[in-house]
């Protein structure tokens, strides 16, 4: 069992290449706390991880605040399998703390619970999602080991993060509160959760 100071140290990695085709306008963009999501995630992790990036399509470039690190993906047309595997790719001794940028209800707290249940031995840790019950990729903590398997998968065709936590040996938590893992996905999402946050 690895001592808690031999862990492969931890960088933090805010999705936001989809399209938001859904929504109709950038996710990332939207300011729910002050400032652009995709900032305000990156500074959630700032001082819980070693480095943040943000991981982003190449024309997400265009007007990026230069006081964060963006990450461009490298496995393209991929959704945030892509990002992620771009991410492993780009440094494979370290694990990767993935957050989606459409969680707005997300706090330092249940990161840091995220931090400290983390199991360097499991492929990577994540929550349960308990409406319906499957483990929640897209705030979960990916081990350096995990990259072997993504590419594992990526040869099969398959690129559901979810499905490689299903099939592998990955830590899964319940949440104590779960209202924050509420994906923002449609305008009806996003009355729901101004109302919830009062703005």
């Amino acid at each position: 069992m690895l001592s808690r100071t031999d862990f492969p140290k931890l960088n933090g990695l805010i999705l936001t290449g989809g399209k938001s085709l859904r929504m109709g306008n950038p996710k990332d963009k939207i300011n729910w706390h002050g400032k652009e999501q995709r900032y305000y995630a990156a500074d959630l992790l700032a001082s819980l991880c070693d480095q943040v990036f943000i991981s982003c399509r190449q024309d997400q470039l265009e007007n990026f605040n230069s006081d964060y690190q963006a990450l461009p993906d490298t496995f393209v047309n991929m959704g945030p399998f892509g990002g992620l595997l771009s991410a492993l790719d780009f440094q494979r001794d370290k694990a990767w703390l993935v957050i989606a940028c459409d969680l707005p209800l997300l706090d330092k707290n249940h990161i840091k619970f995220l931090i400290q249940s983390r199991d360097p031995e499991k492929t990577a840790t994540a929550y349960e999602n308990p409406s319906d019950g499957l483990p929640e990729p897209l705030i979960a903590i990916w081990e350096p080991k995990s990259y072997p398997l993504l590419q594992h998968f990526l040869a099969k065709g398959n690129t559901s993060l979810r499905k490689i936590l299903i099939n592998s040996d990955a830590t899964i938590l319940q949440p104590k509160n779960p209202d924050f893992l509420m994906n923002v996905n449609t305008p009806e999402d996003l009355e729901k959760a101004q109302r919830i946050l009062k703005i």
